[in-house]
């Protein structure tokens, strides 16, 4: 377990609503939780729980309809341009300068994060030869795969060297190899180079592998927050698995046939 020396994120009755009062939808809820500096949190939750939008407010993207937070030191409001300069983000929709290369396209990162000139092209060659893409650096991105788009995302998230990295479904098109990597990656980002890591993913195995905790929020709140051993202690489950499908409300096995019974009835 990671020794937490303080909270690189704070965020206390934290909140996104759309809407007007009549339809009112609140994507992020009063979600309180913190993040040790050095560790590696996941956070888990259903389509629509509000996860990407609880990454989306951390990194500056959107504004608080109502709460606080601050990300290494810095406000979310009162300091966007601070939280930006610290942080990488791997974006669950990320966009695309699809008409530059793989090296244009980290130039371009690199400069906008004020990477010094003499160190970027020293580190976009690191990162490139880090994902199997020196030989296709001066490709169009319009011809890569999904697979080679995501790992050229990362290696942006990667390029001003910030102390906090989010990965919002950091594996979701990448093949069993490339996915295998990527969760080598963190490990070693966490372990050995001291950063702190917030994921964002569906993917229950890498989840518990690599985060010390666990945060799972749905409809907008966070329901249950701990180590894997704390959450099946919590829910009563022998697995994450059984875990977060009891903390997030069950399933009702009688709904997942209705569609027959339906079907029987008509005919």
């Amino acid at each position: 377990m990671v020794h937490v020396v303080r909270n690189a994120v704070e965020a206390r009755n934290l909140s996104k609503h759309y809407g007007t009062k009549k339809g009112l939808i609140k994507a992020v809820d009063r979600l309180s939780l913190t993040v040790g500096e050095g560790e590696t949190f996941g956070l888990l939750g259903p389509n629509g729980a509000g996860k990407t939008t609880t990454v989306r407010l951390l990194n500056c993207i959107i504004r608080p309809s109502g709460g606080t937070a601050s990300v290494n030191g810095h406000d979310i409001v009162s300091d966007q341009l601070g939280v930006k300069r610290t942080t990488g983000l791997l974006a669950e929709s990320p966009g695309l300068y699809e008409k530059l290369s793989a090296e244009e396209f980290l130039e371009f990162i690199g400069s906008l994060y004020d990477v010094p000139k003499d160190l970027l092209p020293t580190r976009i060659e690191s990162l490139l030869e880090l994902f199997g893409l020196h030989g296709r650096r001066n490709h169009l991105l319009e011809g890569y795969s999904r697979g080679m788009k995501q790992k050229v995302l990362i290696a942006a998230a990667l390029i001003h060297d910030p102390p906090l990295l989010f990965f919002d479904e950091p594996t979701s098109t990448l093949d069993p190899r490339a996915a295998l990597m990527v969760k080598d990656l963190m490990k070693d980002l966490s372990e050995g180079a001291g950063k702190t890591i917030v994921i964002c993913s569906h993917i229950l195995p890498i989840v518990e592998e690599l985060c010390d905790r666990i945060g799972i929020i749905n409809n907008g709140r966070l329901v249950a927050v701990g180590t894997v051993e704390e959450l099946l202690s919590k829910s009563g489950q022998p697995t994450l698995e059984k875990a977060y499908i009891e903390l997030t409300g069950g399933v009702e096995k009688q709904e997942l046939l209705s569609w027959r019974e339906l079907r029987s009835a008509g005919a």
